[in-house]
């Protein structure tokens, strides 16, 4: 029954945690301004839920040998300072994007004058620095682990390893699987969204969104 409790309070926890915008709310932005589909998407969410779960656990195990004030100080450390690299994130990711639209301005210009066809490179923006994108929110979302989950594996050792591979499996694959709902389903909505200033400078208010929602972050601690 102990372990039973264990595991329904480690996917509660997985579950709940993943409620939090900036979870979900960057992916369904960058894949909305990138014209990703659905299948990438979901790819990407799984690829950075597993690292940012990962990590977790990985602290969990260590605070078993270590002690769990000193592991819990680190995660805390991390968590606090993740939605600061979120913010970074997304204010790099702005300014490339700004960068890059004034780029394309000026060569269309060039074009237009030298009466080159301007269309030669359309298509193809999205796909340059897309590994560096995809690296980084997986490197972000490593850096933002969930220590809420500690304490549970600690409980869970008193049983066993198989009590603590247990707790970690069920708490991965409910905060994985909950990602990929969410974001598949803002990712859904934000397709609808017809508006021509915004598939034009998307990948600018995805970056500015990213802002926004690390300072909402911050300062309500979320």
């Amino acid at each position: 029954m102990t372990l039973l409790a264990l595991m329904l309070a480690a996917a509660t926890v997985g579950s709940l945690h993943t409620l939090a915008p900036d979870h979900w709310v960057p992916f369904a932005a960058l894949a909305r301004a990138r014209k990703w589909n659905a299948m990438r998407t979901a790819r990407l969410t799984f690829f950075c839920g597993f690292g940012h779960v990962t990590v977790s656990a990985i602290l969990g195990v260590v605070a078993l040998f270590i002690g769990l004030q000193a592991v819990h100080a680190f995660g805390s450390t991390l968590e606090a300072s993740a939605s600061l690299l979120l913010i970074a994130f997304g204010f790099a990711y702005m300014t490339w994007a700004l960068w890059r639209n004034s780029r394309r301005r000026i060569m269309h210009h060039v074009d237009h004058v030298e009466g080159v066809p301007h269309d030669h490179g359309h298509g193809h923006h999205h796909q340059h620095g897309r590994g560096l994108t995809e690296w980084s929110l997986f490197l972000l979302f490593c850096a933002d682990p969930c220590v809420a989950v500690i304490p549970m594996i600690i409980a869970a050792s008193a049983i066993g390893w198989h009590a603590v591979a247990a707790v970690i499996f069920i708490y991965e694959v409910a905060t994985i699987a909950t990602m990929i709902v969410l974001v598949q389903t803002a990712y859904a909505g934000a397709r609808t969204i017809r508006m021509p200033w915004l598939d034009h400078y998307g990948d600018v208010a995805a970056g500015a969104l990213i802002v926004v929602l690390g300072a909402l972050v911050t300062l309500l601690g979320i």
